[in-house]
């Protein structure tokens, strides 16, 4: 099987790069090989590589400055991912994307399901909405999984933000009132390591069906509770890292004002996924353990 995966310097698409292994060829490209701000581009790579399965992790997620560049988080984030989607039915190759709780506004009390009405409140949520109405248009296999509040021992993300302002000051002001499950970039490579080699077995049986799952950790927590989490397993796991953060204050969003809206509720639920595939992703708290553990020093 040969794999290719996009954003290959990314989270997610740094860890595919070895969850993926075990199945076959894995090509993993970074932007300056796979550039999807030139979706013009993607045909005759795809084309020319020839990969059964193609795993799109690169994506615009710069999700306040999307606000003021909402045509390139478009492009990136809508466009190519339908040129992706057009380039994999050409080669009869599975298509994986993952996209975001940012296509719902967040005003449900409970998790979200996956045939929720979407209705994203920023740029970068309907960049992203129009990434899953371009797959799902294209006609080709596909899978579309949606994951909430990324992180990993590497990249641009909330944990390592907390770990570098709380060495810095005694005190931290986090928002308490957005709630979702912080999801670790390793479990999302190899819960997608699974599913693509489900999903593959049931192309080679003329089983697949195409559609969109909920990928996030167990459990739920807030922003605040995500970073009093994050302190305390420093402290117990990396007793090296100096802390001096001595107080975390909870605070409502309307006190943290930001470029882009977000959605209060960012829960989804995972029925589904567990259903077709028999995946079970580790709690959040679990994840993040594990994954302060393995920051580099």
């Amino acid at each position: 099987m040969r794999l290719l995966v996009t954003g290959a310097n990314g989270q997610v698409g740094w860890e595919l790069a070895r969850s993926l292994m075990p199945l076959g060829e894995v090509i993993a490209l970074d932007r300056s090989r796979c550039d999807l701000s030139r979706p013009e581009t993607l045909a005759a790579l795809v084309a020319d590589l020839a990969p059964d399965v193609i795993v799109n992790a690169a994506a615009y997620t710069a999700v306040d400055k999307a606000e003021s560049e909402e045509a390139l988080a478009t492009t990136i984030n809508g466009s190519a991912p339908g040129e992706l989607a057009r380039a994999a039915k050409a080669a009869g190759a599975l298509l994986v994307h993952y996209s975001t709780d940012y296509v719902f506004d967040g005003s449900k009390t409970g998790p979200y399901t996956e045939d929720d009405p979407v209705a994203p409140v920023n740029a970068y949520g309907r960049s992203k909405l129009a990434g899953e109405v371009a797959i799902r248009e294209s006609g080709c296999d596909h899978l579309i999984l949606r994951t909430t509040w990324v992180f990993a021992a590497r990249g641009g993300n909330f944990v390592r933000t907390m770990l570098r302002l709380g060495a810095e000051r005694e005190q931290l002001r986090v928002v308490a009132d957005q709630h979702g499950a912080p999801t670790w970039a390793r479990n999302i490579a190899d819960a997608t390591a699974h599913i693509v080699a489900h999903a593959q077995r049931e192309r080679r049986d003329g089983a697949f069906a195409s559609g969109i799952f909920n990928l996030t950790s167990a459990g739920d927590t807030s922003w605040h509770g995500f970073a009093e989490a994050i302190f305390v397993a420093a402290r117990s796991s990396r007793p090296e890292i100096a802390l001096q953060i001595a107080h975390v204050e909870p605070i409502p969003a309307a006190a943290y004002p930001t470029p882009a809206a977000r959605p209060a509720n960012s829960r989804l639920a995972a029925d589904r996924l567990a259903a077709r595939f028999g995946i079970a992703m580790p709690h959040w708290q679990d994840a993040l353990r594990r994954c302060v553990e393995e920051l580099a020093r």
